[in-house]
């Protein structure tokens, strides 16, 4: 009896401990939360990415100078194991564009030439209209109303809090000149992927590769999309296009990364990160140097403490996330070591607000995820039962492979209308809202770290019908 007795009291005492150990992770995570609100790095980091650096196309000068300031940046805030992995991406630079009506009346457009589109002839491609309000309209049609036309497609874009109308207009961007080509228009025109009634427009990556057949692409801004719907009501149209750009094969990227070692259980690696590359028409402020802004300031912070939490956190400045590649060159130079990646997080819609969390299936009952729940509720953060999914475009080769993945939805309302375009700039990001962010990622990314939580086996013990 003395032995059962001496056993449970050995029990408690341990479960006091465990319970003193999550009460202090909680007064430290809410001590993060709260410094993270008038922290000025992130902005610092924003403002020093989109000025002194600019565009970071990749490919470009912009691009290598930014893989040079990223690992700087790292060195100077005190990371360790920083590591620039190479990868082959071949690039493209835009040259020169235009565009004009010539028919019923002469007007030029404002346009940018799609990410990695093919150009014209050098002296353009004129022709006849075939305008089409949907993307879907325009497959539908036959193809003797688009062979040697101009394909116009005007499609909008709803605006959504969690950003959801863009897949749907975006297939017009991605899959539009493939499908035009099939039916064999001569170029295509797209009203822009945007939220905005601005002129400015907005470029981004299309459908490409050696093996695609394809024709020249361009994106319009929306008053002159919606200018030609209502000609095109009236009466036949002429557009001439011209587009300039050159492709490398052989160019390079990268991805740089760097670590806040565990303390207790190093190898152990909560990746989080935002895409360092941009479109060549702005300065990539909302996307991505927010984002990378963001996950530097909250590990930083994290990094500030006495003590370093149990676990590693990886911050990854992902190299070419636009026109796509680093999700694959982050998978295959993380194959041997997947197991020990405990989580991953990537911020890349802006620096708007935070708005829900999404945690990785069956993991909301464990202490450090309620922990997190309760600290983020003042941040105005509400907890979302469907489970993470599509973290990010950079950490979609590993979430396939298996890890686990957060979504921290920032508020896209507005995102869409700047992203992708030449008004992508400083002046945009709101530096309360961009604080908001930074608290956030901080005192819920301390939680996991300093914790034993495995969201593997949580996932896998969970039942089917979890978070639905």
């Amino acid at each position: 009896m003395l032995m059962i007795r001496s056993l449970l009291t050995a029990v408690a005492a341990s479960a006091l401990l465990v319970g003193a150990a999550q009460a202090q992770d909680v007064k430290i995570a809410e001590a993060l939360r709260d410094k993270a609100l008038t922290d000025r790095l992130a902005w610092d980091i924003t403002e020093d990415l989109t000025t002194n650096i600019g565009p970071r196309l990749v490919g470009s000068p912009g691009m290598e100078r930014a893989k040079d300031w990223g690992v700087a940046r790292f060195k100077a805030l005190g990371f360790t194991n920083i590591k620039v992995d190479q990868f082959a991406k071949p690039s493209w630079t835009r040259g020169e564009e235009s565009a004009e009506l010539v028919a019923p009346y002469p007007m030029k457009l404002s346009i940018v030439g799609l990410g990695r589109t093919i150009p014209t002839p050098a002296e353009g491609v004129e022709a006849e209209v075939a305008l089409f309000t949907t993307y879907a309209e325009m497959v539908a049609a036959p193809a003797s109303a688009i062979k040697g036309k101009i394909v116009v497609i005007t499609q909008p874009m709803v605006r959504a809090q969690d950003g959801a109308g863009y897949g749907v207009a975006g297939i017009s961007r991605r899959a539009g000149p493939v499908e035009a080509a099939k039916r064999g228009a001569v170029a295509l025109l797209i009203r822009s992927v945007s939220t905005s009634s601005s002129t400015v427009p907005h470029t981004g990556v299309t459908t490409n590769g050696a093996d695609v057949v394809t024709i020249p692409a361009a994106a319009l801004g929306v008053p002159e999309a919606e200018q030609l719907e209502r000609l095109a009501k009236k009466g036949p149209l002429r557009i001439k296009l011209k587009l300039a750009s050159s492709l490398d094969a052989g160019d390079v990227a990268w991805n740089i990364s760097a670590d806040i070692k565990g303390s207790e259980k190093p190898d152990e690696v909560i990746v989080i990160g935002g895409h360092l590359d941009s479109w060549d028409v702005g300065t990539g402020a909302f996307d991505d140097a927010a984002g990378i802004a963001i996950t530097t300031a909250a590990a930083k912070l994290i990094g500030e403490l006495p003590k370093h939490p149990k676990r590693t956190i990886r911050v990854v400045m992902w190299g070419s996330e636009e026109s796509g590649g680093s999700s694959d060159a982050f998978l295959a130079a993380n194959k041997s070591n997947l197991e020990k990646l405990v989580l991953a997080g990537e911020s890349d819609t802006g620096a708007d607000r935070i708005y829900s969390l999404q945690l990785p299936r069956g993991s909301e009952g464990h202490p450090a995820m309620k922990a997190a729940i309760r600290t983020l509720s003042p941040l105005k953060i509400y907890f979302d039962r469907n489970p993470a999914a599509h973290g990010g475009a950079d950490i979609g080769g590993i979430e396939g492979a298996g890890v686990p993945v957060v979504n921290l939805n920032q508020d896209a309302s507005r995102y869409f209308d700047y992203h992708h375009t030449a008004d992508d700039t400083l002046d945009k990001v709101d530096p309360i809202q961009l604080a908001q962010n930074v608290a956030a990622w901080t005192s819920f990314i301390y939680l996991v770290a300093d914790s034993d939580i495995d969201f593997r086996a949580l996932s896998a013990a969970a039942p089917a019908q979890a978070g639905h």
